[in-house]
């Protein structure tokens, strides 16, 4: 039966292809529901497999990028620095001393540090070995800064102008009032001391040096006048005045040294003894004498020094 079946199909296959027909439309179906799951697994896994090499490398980039973007950050850092330090360096050296004074640059190290912590002080990277000694003159491009106070081998101390124990003669630049220009401490206005009532100082006056203290050299700004006032029975105008500086922001400031000026050549020096009239002492005129008188005699002939040239002559004869 089965045979009988089989044939039957067979040739009705052979007669209509019907079957070959359907047997290839059935194996393309089954390949496409055996091949469709296997395709979607294998793009899944390469698209992971490509995203995942692929953020791997974005984060590579990433970490450069940060890296880059960090050193970046640093050398603007430094640049905007170096460019500071060139400001105040240049405006440093752009300060001019006074004729027969030397400028000398240091660095400003701490503030307000040791024993002098309750003055208004600094400490610069400067001292002796530099020929820096107390009270000499410490400047800013904008005007006086303050004094050496103590000074050791390699670091000395600055008082302020701004200290209350600051005092320092000056004059106004315009009206050429005289005074004393004290400190007050942090935070507080210098004063103008001994002002008479009569003198006319006005708001704005810069108060420059007058030298008469023996420290500072005549003519650098030092405070400007900020208000004018009389005060009760006071025989003295009230003056207050504002340093040219910020003390906050100094980094480094200049020392100001005297030049020592050479001697000319054609002054004699005092320090040197003048030994061609001085003579010997005691019995030297003797010893001298005497030993003229051997010189003498040790010459040819045993003629003595100072004899006659006619008693030579015969001596000479007689032998």
């Amino acid at each position: 039966m089965a045979l009988f079946v089989y044939l039957g199909l067979f040739t009705w296959n052979i007669r209509t292809g019907y079957m070959d027909s359907l047997a290839s439309h059935t194996g393309l179906e089954l390949t496409r529901w055996v091949l469709s799951p296997g395709r979607w697994v294998g793009s899944r896994v390469s698209a992971f497999w490509e995203r995942y090499v692929y953020f791997v490398g974005l984060r590579q980039e990433n970490e450069t990028l940060r890296q880059e973007l960090a050193q970046a950050r640093e050398e603007l850092v430094s640049a905007r620095e170096n460019a500071s330090l060139a400001k105040r360096l240049s405006d440093l050296l752009a300060l001019t001393p006074p004729a027969e004074w030397k400028r000398e640059g240091a660095r400003v190290i701490a503030h307000r540090l040791g024993p002098n912590a309750a003055l208004e002080t600094f400490v610069i990277d400067k001292g002796r070995r530099q020929d820096v000694d107390v009270n000499t003159p410490v400047v800013a491009p904008e005007g006086v800064v303050g004094r050496v106070l103590r000074a050791s081998m390699s670091a000395a101390t600055v008082l302020l102008v701004t200290d209350p124990n600051s005092r320092i003669p000056v004059v106004s630049q315009t009206t050429r009032t005289q005074g004393i220009l004290a400190g007050r401490g942090p935070g507080a206005p210098l004063t103008l001391l001994y002002v008479s009532l009569s003198a006319t100082v006005e708001p704005g006056e810069i108060l420059v040096t007058t030298g008469l203290e023996g420290i500072f050299p005549s003519g650098l700004p030092l405070a400007k006048v900020t208000a004018v006032n009389r005060e009760g029975a006071s025989i003295f105008l009230n003056v207050q005045a504002q340093t040219l500086f910020d003390p906050k922001h100094l980094e480094e400031v200049a020392l100001l040294k005297k030049v020592s000026q050479p001697k000319p050549a054609d002054e004699p020096d005092d320090a040197m003894p003048d030994t061609s009239t001085r003579r010997p002492k005691g019995g030297s005129d003797k010893k001298v004498e005497s030993g003229r008188k051997r010189k003498a005699q040790s010459a040819p002939g045993g003629v003595q020094e100072g004899q006659p040239e006619r008693k030579r002559a015969s001596g000479g004869q007689g032998q």
